[in-house]
């Protein structure tokens, strides 16, 4: 969750699954953020319109209303972050539920951002005047990488305690993960973050 930087507020990961539910959308709110963040970092998405439209097409969600204006509040929101992560007001983070949610429901959520974030570059490579440059081979092992954390499980032969320490590890690893990728398709923009591959 994060601030909205023309509309202070959070974010609540439940409020958007209820504003779903009540439209009838089979879609949970991780995979539309994942979604969002895919089409920005591989470069497209100039409006909130354009969101609507490539949310429709990856993942047979038409948004009306109050979820379509929520919606283009949240891909305002991610622009903003992905694209002045120095402000420490908005930072980029995954839209995921509390840490008092099960870990088996989080592990669940983290695993539809990431197949949804996988959507959203394919949509954005997809694009008429889409950028057709290579991703650097970083960059094709992120998304690989990725692509992998979209079949997450909690493994039930895991301690107590290491289920929680992975998944914070893995929530880290995708939010610098997609700022690289994000500064990998503007090379003008500031220097890049770090990544420690695990």
């Amino acid at each position: 969750m994060f601030e909205y930087p023309e509309n202070p507020g959070v974010f609540d990961f439940d409020e958007l699954a209820d504003q779903l539910l009540e439209q009838g959308a089979e879609v949970s709110p991780a995979r539309v953020h994942g979604c969002l963040s895919g089409l920005l970092a591989a470069g497209d998405l100039d409006t909130g319109e354009r969101a609507l439209d490539a949310l429709a097409q990856g993942l047979e969600l038409v948004a009306q209303g109050q979820l379509a204006e929520t919606i283009m509040h949240l891909y305002a929101a991610t622009a903003s972050s992905l694209a002045d992560e120095a402000d420490e007001a908005c930072i980029f983070y995954p839209l995921l539920p509390d840490d008092e949610q099960p870990i088996e429901a989080r592990t669940q959520a983290l695993a539809d951002w990431s197949g949804g974030f996988i959507t959203g570059v394919a949509l954005a490579a997809a694009a008429p005047g889409a950028d057709v440059r290579p991703w650097s081979s970083e960059g094709r092992e992120i998304l690989e990488d990725i692509a992998a954390m979209s079949q997450a499980v909690v493994d039930p032969e895991d301690y107590v305690e290491e289920p929680e320490d992975n998944y914070t590890e893995l929530v880290e690893y995708l939010r610098i993960a997609v700022l690289n990728l994000y500064l990998e398709r503007r090379p003008d923009e500031p220097v890049e973050h770090g990544i420690t591959r695990h």
